[in-house]
């Protein structure tokens, strides 16, 4: 369900099940997503990641066809769906959030509950033109099950989140970018070459460093100032003892682009 492609340093992650418009939940999801992660982190030749949708969304989130039935993760008793859950949706949240290199993602159409959800934990969001955005869990009788509630306002603060929440709207390409919920917006047929130039960008940069500033930004979400200070000088001793950090002040001096090789 979950595709990937390596280029370079680069990954690119499809979800691939376009004939239910991308929709995720069923069984065995959250572990694609686990192994797919876990394998870019343990690959230190991959810098960046891109995610993004195969044909016209990005994911329409939850399957409603098996909500519907009652079947798969959507099935049995509350505690069974509590568990599924836990076991299934939240462990591809998990896996997503936690991915140690950058992630852009490319949002080709629809992204409409848990997949808005899952577009907002990557580091950097490009969208199509034709791209739409929805939290509309409660028109489902539903609220937010993959933790929404936590990562939206973090993007949009905390009333433009609720009003998302509360009416169900569903936003264009244009108003999310007005509201920074995507970074730019592009024609269809550019948005790859838009990801890939932006991630290519990225993977130029020195690798240690790069995975241990995303880290930083993570842990700076719960950790007091003084504590992010104390993070930051423990990691920081470490890159001035890189080769990559040699590089870099080589390169400046000599006037040239530097090439970083991950030492």
């Amino acid at each position: 369900m979950l595709r990937i492609e390596r280029s370079g340093h680069i990954a690119t992650l499809t979800i691939d099940r376009p004939e239910a418009m991308n929709a995720l939940g069923a069984d065995g999801d959250g572990d694609d997503f686990a192994a797919t992660c876990e394998s870019i982190d343990d690959d230190p030749e991959i810098r960046c990641a891109i995610l993004t949708g195969a044909g016209k969304a990005f994911s329409a989130g939850g399957d409603i066809k098996a909500m519907r039935e009652r079947t798969g993760n959507f099935g049995g008793s509350p505690a069974d769906i509590a568990d599924g859950y836990r076991g299934n949706i939240h462990k591809a949240l998990r896996a997503l959030d936690g991915l140690a290199v950058p992630l852009v993602a490319a949002i080709n159409g629809p992204a409409i509950g848990l997949g808005c959800d899952l577009a907002c934990l990557a580091d950097i969001r490009i969208a199509s033109e034709k791209a739409k955005f929805g939290v509309t869990f409660l028109k489902l009788g539903l609220i937010p099950g993959d933790g929404g509630t936590w990562i939206l306002p973090r993007i949009l603060g905390q009333s433009r989140a609720a009003e998302l929440f509360y009416t169900g709207e569903v936003i264009d390409a244009a108003t999310a970018q007005e509201r920074g919920l995507v970074s730019r917006v592009v024609a269809a047929d550019a948005l790859m070459d838009e990801a890939m130039a932006m991630a290519g960008k990225i993977a130029a940069m020195p690798p240690q460093a790069l995975r241990a500033t995303k880290r930083l930004m993570r842990q700076g979400r719960t950790v007091t100032y003084d504590t992010a200070l104390e993070l930051a000088a423990t990691a920081q001793a470490h890159m001035h003892h890189t080769q990559d950090h040699i590089e870099g002040i080589e390169a400046l001096i000599e006037k040239r682009m530097p090439a970083f090789k991950g030492h």
